[in-house]
């Protein structure tokens, strides 16, 4: 059986990198992040592994909504009709990350990590993250507390273990 997410959550997050870069050898896949308002911290985290130029492709900061359309092809139409935090641009971003880079899996992260910029509809700590290939994605939102750090660390740690646990459940079935 495949480690449950909250499992891993709870790992180290150099630990959980060096997971995910066994996982990609082993299956032969390679990844590339999509990210917003983690700015780099996934793609950090997953090249601290040693070796991680075997599987990482690329990491998009995609912080305007101008670099999500231009870099991941994400719809101005999308945007508006749904903002940046949502789970449509996140599956778009996800979408456009495989498409532009050739991975086979990609994570994407959009969010409002505070202290400003909250709504009623969408509080500080409102992370959107999405899985997934060029073809199909899937997508969760988090609340996440605390300060504009807390939300950050806890967004990579979420993304990463999402990684992990997908790659995991597929090393499983062959």
């Amino acid at each position: 059986m495949p480690p449950s997410v909250s499992s891993l959550k709870n790992l180290d997050l150099s630990l959980l990198a060096q997971r995910l870069g066994r996982l990609c050898l082993q299956l032969g896949v390679e990844v590339t992040a999509a990210e917003s308002c983690t700015g780099g911290g996934i793609a950090s985290a997953i090249t601290s592994a040693a070796g991680s130029s075997a599987y990482f492709t690329a990491g998009y900061v995609t912080y305007s909504n101008a670099a999500k359309t231009r870099l991941l092809g994400v719809e101005p139409a999308t945007l508006e009709a749904h903002g940046a935090v949502s789970e449509a641009v996140v599956k778009a971003m996800v979408a456009g990350a495989c498409r532009e880079s050739g991975a086979d899996l990609a994570v994407a992260v959009s969010g409002v990590a505070g202290p400003e910029g909250g709504s009623d509809e969408k509080p500080v700590g409102t992370v959107w993250i999405a899985w997934g290939s060029a073809g199909q994605q899937q997508a969760e939102c988090f609340h996440f507390p605390g300060d504009r750090q807390a939300v950050r660390e806890q967004a990579v740690r979420e993304a990463l273990a999402g990684l992990v646990s997908r790659l995991s459940a597929q090393a499983q079935k062959k």
